[in-house]
């Protein structure tokens, strides 16, 4: 299994990189989505971490809730994607809540730990993030808001798994005319 500690480190630097090129801030949506079967170099869905999605899930809501983020954390396709949130975000957002509890099976190790250590999880089908971070290859893109611009991090894997990025930002409508800032 992966160092738990180079795990922290890379998971810490990647997620900087993902606020500092999206330029998310107080108030906006982040979507993770990973495997920890990937982080410790398994096949998807089937060598699931705990201890892992614990230290993924720890760093992530230091660095999200001193900027005032909001996380939103992906589970498998098994619970269709639903997504773990404070309750607080899904009244302000106007999200609907769904009736799943992630399991290490039926959500993954990150859900499961995101449900575990929020202060009132609940599930959400859909959300529109304005960014989002993928560790192995679990697409997150129906998560984040259109228009999706990929992030080329330098941080190209936590532990085993490849990592990805998203940013949003607004269309750009017109024509030849047109003036963009």
């Amino acid at each position: 299994m992966e160092n738990l500690d180079k795990i922290y480190k890379q998971v810490h630097k990647a997620l900087l990189e993902v606020i500092d090129a999206s330029g998310i801030g107080e108030d906006d949506i982040l979507v993770l989505g990973g495997s920890t079967s990937e982080i410790v170099g398994g096949a998807i869905g089937k060598d699931s971490s705990l201890e892992v999605g614990e230290a993924v899930i720890d760093e992530f809501l230091i660095i999200l809730n001193e900027r005032k983020i909001n996380l939103a954390v992906q589970g498998c396709e098994h619970i269709n994607r639903a997504l773990v949130v404070e309750r607080e975000l899904a009244k302000t957002r106007g999200l609907e809540i769904v009736s799943v509890v992630p399991a290490l099976h039926a959500g993954g190790s990150l859900a499961v730990n995101a449900y575990k250590k929020f202060n009132d999880p609940v599930m959400v089908e859909h959300i529109i993030a304005d960014a989002g971070i993928d560790i192995g290859d679990t697409e997150i893109g129906m998560h984040v808001k259109f228009v999706q611009v990929p992030l080329r991090l330098k941080e190209k894997h936590i532990g085993k798994a490849r990592v990805t990025a998203l940013k949003s930002r607004p269309k750009l409508i017109g024509g030849e005319r047109a003036i963009y800032k």
